[in-house]
């Protein structure tokens, strides 16, 4: 079973197919992956927000969840009932972190 891997907006980088490709992940990247460049964005905002801003462990610890920042971007191949359903899944892992 691969483990989990866990960033601060609670999407798992473990399925993902850019991961390990063209993106090492956030931490590695320090909040940059490979997406930023495609959005006219210096880091993920989320990222930035979480640790940069609050200094806070991961977004399960803000009392601000699920903010304008987390719910921003998506991706553009999904529907709209995929990306509700995968916001969902983020928070409720995020509010089950320690």
């Amino acid at each position: 079973m691969t483990k989990k891997i866990e960033t601060v907006c609670g999407y798992s980088c473990t399925g993902c197919e850019h991961h390990e490709k063209e993106c090492p992940g956030c931490e590695a990247t320090k909040g940059k992956p490979f997406w930023t460049a495609f959005v006219d964005a210096d880091a993920c905002p989320v990222y930035s927000c979480c640790t940069t801003e609050r200094k806070l462990p991961h977004c399960g610890k803000c009392p601000d969840l699920v903010c304008e920042r987390f719910t921003r971007f998506r991706d553009p191949g999904m529907s709209d009932e995929q990306v509700k359903t995968g916001l969902a899944d983020m928070e409720r892992e995020l509010r089950a972190r320690k």
